[in-house]
């Protein structure tokens, strides 16, 4: 057979699609429950925003039949109401056609592509950031590096001097201890 862990994999599958069928009849229940209805503690708060919202849309040679229809519409979108008459009386308040506030509507929302492509640029951008900080570091660390050869160079060549006979110069090496000595106090 497939073995152990393919059914393991279907398992999980078939639970996530009751999950998922759980979770839209969840949803479709919560759209019925809230329909034209507000909170009545926030009610009269809905209400005036209505108000406001009529009022800006009423312009001089408006008529009451447009208003009856405008209405109509918000009601025909049933539980986003209150989100259809905001967009019907914006669209309503520009010079130009629908079809560009379609288009502006769209444009708010990022699609996928565009949220992937952001993502990527900002993932791109992290790792340039973490490249120079890298590069940075590296050539701090070898800047040291080369600093402490140097030194340690110098007293090795101080250490290791000899006299004409092939002795150690003591004379030499006390005056480098003095001078340790002396750097560090």
């Amino acid at each position: 057979g497939r073995g152990f862990a393919f059914r393991r994999k279907q398992k999980i599958e078939r639970q996530y699609r009751k999950l998922l069928k759980k979770r839209r009849q969840v949803h479709s229940q919560q759209d019925d429950q809230f329909r034209d209805t507000y909170p009545e503690h926030l009610k009269h708060l809905y209400l005036a925003e209505e108000e406001k919202l009529k009022k800006r849309r009423r312009t001089p040679d408006d008529s009451v039949s447009s208003e009856e229809k405008l209405n109509k519409a918000a009601d025909g979108c049933g539980i986003y109401g209150y989100v259809c008459l905001k967009i019907l009386s914006i669209s309503r308040m520009c010079t130009f056609s629908s079809r560009s506030v379609v288009t502006q509507e769209k444009f708010k929302h990022k699609t996928s592509n565009q949220k992937a492509k952001e993502e990527y640029e900002k993932i791109k951008a992290e790792r340039a950031r973490r490249k120079e900080e890298a590069e940075k570091r590296k050539q701090q660390r070898e800047e040291a590096q080369r600093l402490y050869k140097k030194k340690k160079m110098e007293a090795y060549k101080i250490l290791s001097k000899k006299t004409k006979k092939g002795q150690p110069n003591l004379n030499l090496q006390v005056e480098f201890l003095l001078q340790k000595i002396q750097q560090n106090t």
